[in-house]
């Protein structure tokens, strides 16, 4: 008889960790010299980049749940040198193709910064080097997986860093069932994101930062961030709230898209070995309604991708309870890949990333009230939330310095329709991918059918 499956409780990651006390919530009136919104990675690494460049200042973290309650705890655990946002929008600003190519190093560079932090503070993050896959089941898929590394190269990525794949060499890292092809990027690593995320709580708190867990900041204005239980008064204030944004900057500013994982059962040494995944690669494909998966530490299939995308008027969900029609679509996919194997799911959570209108990511510090903000890491925001928040630490200080001027600096997205329109337009576009990816594979298409590319531009996903 198959056991339950564990659903919700915030993640599979989080659940596999020791019960830690909660840290106290803010209660009356305290001062800081910077008071950060939201204990994500985001927030810690801001507080991070921060204490290292000033040890003396007095950073307050504030915490609406517990450390890593949002997606910093719950995603697909990748450290990529996918960047967060549309290239070409970024290559029409100040730098132009230039300043995307220095985003592309940066993103290099921060997979191998983000271990090294880790390894320096003796955090076990579960981290492997064995980079991305990105399989084709069709030839429509591989016409655009083929697109996507011109992209790359043209946008700054060394040729070193992509490689071109036939079916038996994509069997040589993951014998994914159906494969025509793929794409092979070395650099991405895999980890734990709940151990990053607690772990580097620990850090900070040893280098005299403030975490209060249960305190959401009900408000925001120059000088004093407010809670139910109390007042943080600072000069700067830094919010790191991602997908829950909306009711600080506004819902229009940027939407919670949902995103939903589930790990299956541990797998056999054997079965291993029938799959062929040895290398430790993270996972993914090409389809329009793709997927993200990991080789986790204990030996399980994490697998992710889109169920039910949107909640309507920007709704971020609870503790991660996910529908059983998701965690069906997601368990066919893992059948569809690895029939060979036994893969009965036993996990499932959900959580939420942030998606601005264009997709593009947005660092800004006002120095006129002291208050700055980074947000918009459209589902890459691990290594991310480690950059942008640099780039934020380094201009609330005052600093010039090469991660001050990114082109994600300064950088204003259009707002969002007013609902009803936004729910529409959202369901609307994963509707016509899921109909696009049917169609593909119906009817073996060269390249992307006209379905897709309708709503790839009602996404504004082209670059």
């Amino acid at each position: 008889m198959e056991s339950a499956v564990v659903n919700g409780g915030v993640s599979f990651w989080l659940q596999q960790l020791p019960a830690v006390p909660a840290r106290p919530t803010l209660r009356g009136a305290v001062t800081a010299d910077v008071a950060i919104v939201g204990g994500g990675l985001s927030g810690l690494w801001a507080a991070y980049h921060l204490t290292a460049e000033r040890p003396d200042l007095r950073v307050v973290v504030l915490e609406a749940e517990r450390v890593g309650w949002g997606a910093s705890g719950r995603n697909g655990g990748w450290l990529s040198q996918l960047i967060a946002g549309n290239r070409a929008r970024y290559a029409a600003g100040r730098e132009g193709e230039a300043g995307v190519a220095r985003l592309q190093r940066e993103y290099l560079d921060g997979i191998a910064e983000v271990v090294a932090v880790a390894d320096q503070h003796g955090l076990q993050i579960d981290a492997h080097r064995g980079g991305n896959l990105v399989v084709a089941t069709t030839k429509a898929g591989l016409a655009r997986l083929r697109a996507r590394a011109a992209a790359d190269l043209h946008h700054g990525l060394p040729a070193g860093n992509v490689q071109h794949l036939d079916p038996a060499g994509v069997a040589a890292h993951i014998d994914v069932h159906g494969a025509v092809g793929g794409l092979h990027y070395p650099d991405v690593t895999r980890i734990d994101p709940a151990k990053l995320v607690r772990g580097l709580a620990d850090v900070l708190e040893a280098r005299g930062v403030v975490i209060h867990e249960r305190s959401r900041a009900t408000s925001v204005l120059p000088g004093w961030v407010t809670t139910a239980g109390g007042t943080v008064q600072a000069p700067h204030i830094l919010l790191a709230t991602e997908g829950y944004s909306g009711p600080l900057l506004g819902k229009r500013s940027i939407i919670p898209v949902n995103s939903s994982m589930v790990a299956t059962r541990v797998l056999t040494d054997e079965e291993w070995a029938r799959v062929g995944w040895a290398g430790l690669d993270c996972l993914s494909d090409a389809a329009h309604t793709f997927i993200y998966a990991q080789r986790t530490a204990d030996g399980r299939i994490a697998i992710g991708g889109r169920g039910n995308p949107y909640r309507f008027g920007s709704g971020t969900g609870g503790d991660g309870h996910t529908p059983q029609a998701t965690i069906d679509l997601l368990s066919a996919r893992l059948r569809a890949y690895f029939p060979s194997v036994d893969t009965r799911i036993e996990y499932a959570w959900s959580g939420v990333l942030g998606v601005t209108r264009d997709w593009c990511t947005s660092v800004s510090f006002d120095r006129a009230t002291g208050i700055g903000h980074t947000l918009g890491y459209a589902g890459h925001g691990v290594t991310t939330a480690y950059l942008a928040a640099r780039s934020l630490a380094h201009l609330s200080l005052g600093l010039d310095t090469p991660h001050t001027t990114l082109p994600w600096v300064d950088y204003r997205s259009r707002s969002w329709e007013p609902e009803p329109l936004r729910w529409t337009g959202v369901h609307t576009m994963y509707r016509l991918f899921r109909v696009a990816d049917w169609w593909e594979e119906r009817q073996g298409s060269e390249q992307t059918c006209w379905i897709g590319r309708t709503a790839g531009h009602l996404a504004g996903l082209h670059d």
